[in-house]
């Protein structure tokens, strides 16, 4: 008997958390949700922290994820933003470790390499990808909630992986290269 494996994907912030969740089954992935929790009306830091934590929380308790993986914040020119990022993250982090749940952190150029076969791919290019390989009716107004989706996707592709050496020279040879892992 096929086991089933849910993951849960976060894209940390302290603006807006992405999230994404998928089912695992056979080696094929089903899209199970993807979503936003909006901080931008918060003033106090501590209270995003809080609430970050708390949605974490109710994400773990209401799909009950196996693994959790995560975007790992990067440095880009302000390092109060990646220490902001940095908070965000470890919060998530710790709701997933209180619950004993394995995480699994990946940089933001290896998560868009698992999904379109370019390190440098915009969040749109990702998005439009995650509804080709998931067969997504429709994509959010805000992309925040698929980058979630796509640290969920990345980890599925990534897990027990030894060889990172696969090239693709654009969507449709990684479509196709990848076509027995998504489910149609």
């Amino acid at each position: 008997m096929a086991k089933e494996k849910v993951i849960l994907g976060i894209d940390p912030g302290t603006t807006v958390m992405g999230f994404g969740i998928i089912k695992v089954m056979d080696k094929q992935m089903r899209f199970v949700q993807m979503n936003e929790l909006m901080l931008r009306k918060y003033e106090d830091p501590y209270t995003k922290l809080k609430l970050i934590f708390e949605r974490t929380l109710e994400l773990i308790d209401n799909y009950h994820p196996d693994e959790i993986a995560i975007e790992a914040p990067f440095y880009a020119k302000n390092v109060q933003s990646m220490l902001k990022l940095g908070r965000a993250q470890g919060v998530a982090m710790a709701a997933g470790l209180s619950r004993q749940i394995p995480i699994t952190e990946y940089m933001p150029k290896k998560i868009k390499m698992s999904i379109t076969g370019n390190g440098n791919a915009s969040k749109e290019q990702v998005a439009k990808m995650l509804q080709s390989l998931l067969n997504l009716k429709t994509l959010p107004k805000n992309l925040d909630s698929t980058d979630g989706l796509a640290a969920a996707v990345c980890h599925f592709y990534n897990e027990g992986r030894v060889d990172v050496g696969k090239r693709y020279t654009g969507w449709e040879s990684f479509v196709k290269s990848n076509s027995d892992r998504v489910k149609e």
